[in-house]
């Protein structure tokens, strides 16, 4: 396999052509700023191996201390539906949380966006 399609370097190169939207809540959620959880971008998950090779996903961002995915979603995933909720599925079925956000949020209302983050948070930890 070469290096261009290794997890890793895939999610190296999603970090350097970072959304507009993607950079604007990195600022918000790196180095711990956010309710002091750790969060990484562009993460690689893998959820199979088939002949050795992973299956994975590369999630916009991810908090491994709550097991959450969070996803900016453009225009282009109104016409994906079927395939997110696919990636939805099995992400879920490795015990992940998933919240989608449209970039539009992100633009126009980051306040709202992290009280939407946190709030769904909080749904996680109640019993």
């Amino acid at each position: 396999m070469s290096d261009d399609h290794t997890p890793i370097s895939r999610a190296r190169k999603l970090r350097q052509r970072m959304t507009e939207e993607e950079r604007i809540l990195w600022q918000q959620l790196r180095n711990r700023k956010f309710l002091g959880l750790k969060f990484l971008r562009q993460h690689p998950i893998i959820y199979d191996r088939i002949n050795y090779k992973p299956k994975y996903f590369i999630p916009d961002f991810y908090c491994d201390e709550k097991k959450l995915i969070i996803e900016l979603d453009g225009k282009i995933h109104d016409f994906q539906k079927r395939r997110d909720q696919d990636r939805e599925d099995i992400l879920h079925d490795l015990g992940l949380h998933m919240l989608r956000i449209k970039n539009e949020e992100v633009n126009s209302d980051i306040i709202g966006v992290l009280h939407k983050i946190k709030q769904f948070i909080q749904l996680l930890d109640s019993p």
